[in-house]
């Protein structure tokens, strides 16, 4: 069904129009367009159109999705470091399946209306390259109803964990999108070399880099440094995403706007999820800056949290609610963050709804997306490059 006649639905809430998808591309709207020959016709009922959601920060290799229920037993004092290794050792003795696991969540994602995910995938002394080979597995066994990116994440550690630097260079060569890293100073404790031996990686295989930071205030605010400097030696400007970055919201403002500065100069993008309690980027203030945004669900019903949800747009509830938000703009301002900004950070240039852009949406219930935020309806159609791939909340396998 890649050539289909989408009728009567509202564009971001706006007048109803109709939509023509010809060769997985939308190349037409307007009104009442008359169905050409051989075109599958939908009936959208009014409803609100919006561009798939996009994922850009996952863990689908480390979801728990449909096993049986493992209490959550970190013990204390329960850092970051506790939690790496008790998922290190439960993941090996349950011997989760990553290829099964990732397609289980992926399944379930599509069915709520996302058309992209940039997935982190565990790369360790223990598992090796299992986890990725899985998921590069379910990448391809999905490729026509999902785009999906994989970043190497070391999250056990890289530099201390000897042997691991080795498996990230193997795994970039069998393909995937950008190389990770992990809280340079805390977990590694050498955060020049942590971040030098990143970009080394990220230059031999000409990938991108995507950073996991979660160290505090000036703490993380020197990692950002870091990390802007080896962009700009690089000039890999516009190849640099920094997740969490909970220091942005630590710091004094005088030092927040040179830090702003530094994102701006360097076209470095940033994620965040606004769980926990921590303090986290002030998003508005960045986006008013300019600064590119973007979200994700983190892991889902994993062995750190049991509150993430496959449900992208429960994520933008969730933003919204501490962020503060109340108007509707603002709560629509956030679905831009996990629409268009997710998109720019995947480089999806052909993403959106417009004539011309693939045909990634789908059609929800709700008079404005503000309502469907709040309310999260299964959605009547997913559609990918003009497939219908959900509907109605089910994932349709032999779309």
């Amino acid at each position: 069904m890649s050539n289909l006649l989408l009728k009567n639905v509202r564009p971001m809430g706006k007048d109803a129009i109709d939509v023509l998808v010809q060769d997985g591309n939308i190349v037409q709207m307007d009104a009442n367009i008359t169905p050409p020959d051989g075109v599958t016709v939908l009936d959208g009922k009014g409803r609100l159109l919006l561009p798939g959601l996009v994922n850009a920060h996952a863990h689908i290799d480390k979801n728990l999705l449909g096993l049986p229920w493992r209490p959550n037993s970190v013990p204390e004092p329960r850092r970051i470091k506790d939690y790496v290794d008790n998922e290190r050792t439960v993941r090996a003795e349950m011997k989760i399946d990553a290829g099964k696991q990732s397609a289980i969540e992926v399944e379930m994602a599509i069915a709520f209306g996302v058309t992209h995910i940039r997935t982190h995938v565990d790369i360790d002394t223990v598992a090796g390259l299992k986890h990725w080979e899985g998921v590069l597995q379910t990448g391809e066994t999905y490729k026509d109803h999902l785009t999906l990116q994989t970043v190497a994440f070391p999250q056990s550690g890289m530099l201390i964990r000897q042997g691991t630097v080795e498996l990230l260079n193997e795994a970039m060569k069998m393909g995937g999108t950008a190389i990770g890293g992990l809280d340079p100073s805390v977990i590694d404790r050498d955060p020049v070399k942590h971040i030098d031996t990143v970009f080394d990686i990220a230059q031999r295989h000409s990938v991108e880099v995507d950073i996991h930071l979660h160290e505090p205030a000036e703490l993380g605010a020197f990692a950002v440094e870091l990390i802007a400097d080896r962009t700009q030696a690089l000039g890999m400007q516009g190849m640099v995403t920094i997740s969490h970055v909970f220091c942005l919201g630590q710091v004094n403002d005088a030092y927040l706007d040179k830090l702003i500065q530094l994102l701006l100069d360097n076209n470095i993008a940033i994620m965040s999820l606004g769980s926990g309690t921590s303090a986290f980027p002030p998003l508005k203030k960045l986006h008013e800056a300019g600064v590119t945004l973007c979200t994700g669900t983190d892991g889902v019903h994993d062995l750190w949290g049991i509150y993430n949800s496959v449900n992208l747009l429960d994520r933008v509830r969730m933003l919204g609610y501490r962020c503060g938000f109340r108007r509707d703009e603002d709560v629509e301002f956030l679905l831009d963050v996990v629409t268009y900004g997710g998109a720019k950070v995947m480089k999806d240039a052909d993403y959106g709804l417009a004539v011309g852009k693939t045909a990634d949406f789908l059609v929800i219930d709700g008079t404005t997306p503000a309502e469907a935020i709040v309310n999260r309806p299964d959605p009547r159609y997913v559609v990918k490059r003009g497939h219908v791939v959900a509907e109605d909340g089910d994932y349709l396998k032999s779309s």
